[in-house]
Order: structure tokens, then sequence, then C-alpha cells
């Protein structure tokens, strides 16, 4: 073990984050449809075209550093996407439904941001810096989807699932 390095470290994390968004593409349009509130539907549908296009570049980076585009089973979104269905089965059709479903895509959001926030130091240290690029991209728009469900939180989904539960 000790002759592993970070290239190789690099690219299994690359399998990681290549499994994560092709798991991710599959909850989305479930969430979505789980959603009650209209702009909520709208964000999970909308994230759910930038995960092809994240999937897509990641198939990119793949590429550039001369590797086979593989996916690595990822416990850690597997455990964030079933929290995400047992939230969409235990509160269907309750006040607070669209809470739990952007709480638990946040989760997802994060868990993404820190990933790709890695990646692209490792890029950077590797010399790799047209994969930097396409990972910053990425990490940008991850961090801006984020930032929408904040908002989307603060000023509509968490109040409407405390008044309706009044």
């Amino acid at each position: 073990m000790a002759d592993k390095t970070l290239d190789d470290l690099f690219y299994e994390t690359l399998k990681d984050i290549y499994y994560a968004e092709r798991k991710i593409l599959k909850a989305l349009p479930k969430m979505a449809r789980g959603a009650q509130n209209e702009k909520l539907q709208a964000a999970f549908l909308k994230h759910r075209d930038e995960t092809e296009t994240h999937v897509e570049r990641l198939q990119e980076v793949f590429e550039k550093i001369g590797k086979r585009a593989r996916a690595k089973t990822c416990p850690a979104i597997d455990g964030i996407v079933e929290e995400g269905e047992e939230i969409l089965e235990a509160f269907k059709g309750s006040p607070a439904i669209d809470a739990g479903l952007l709480a638990a895509a946040q989760a997802v959001e994060h868990y993404e941001i820190s990933r790709y926030g890695t990646l692209k130091a490792w890029a950077l240290q590797l010399g790799h810096d047209d994969v930097a690029k396409l990972l910053d991209k990425t990490l940008q728009e991850e961090a801006t989807t984020d930032e929408t469900l904040t908002k989307l939180a603060e000023t509509a989904v968490n109040g409407a699932a405390k008044q309706r539960a009044a």
C-alpha cells in the first residue's frame, strides 16, 4: 500500500463522485415528483439537467487524465440518497415534505461541494490545470444550487411548512 500516490487517490475519488453524480441523476426526478412547492420542483428538475452536464464533464476529466470513466460505489451518497427516500415515504402529503426534501438535497450539495473542492485542489497539485478548471466549473454550479436552495428554504419552504402545521 505504501506505493499509492496522490494520483491514485485522485482517480479513486473521481470514480466516487462519478458514481455519486449518476446516483443523484436518478434521485432528482423522484424528489421533484414528491415536492409540493412548484419552485422546489423546478429547482430539482433544473439541477437534474445540470447533473447530466456534470456527468459528461467528469467523463471529459477521465479522458484528460488518460483513465477509463468508471464508477466506484460511494456509501456516503447511498446513505444521503436513502435518507431522502425515507423523507419521501415518511412525510408524503405532510406540510413538512418540502422542507425535508430540500434539506436532503442540501446534504447532497454539501457532499458534492466537498468532493469537487478536494478534487480541484488535487488536480492543481498534480499539474492538471485544465482538469482543475473543469472541476471548478462544476464546483461553482454546485455552490450556486446550494445558494438557490437556501434562499428557497428561507423565503418559502420552511415558513410554509411551519404555517401549515400550526
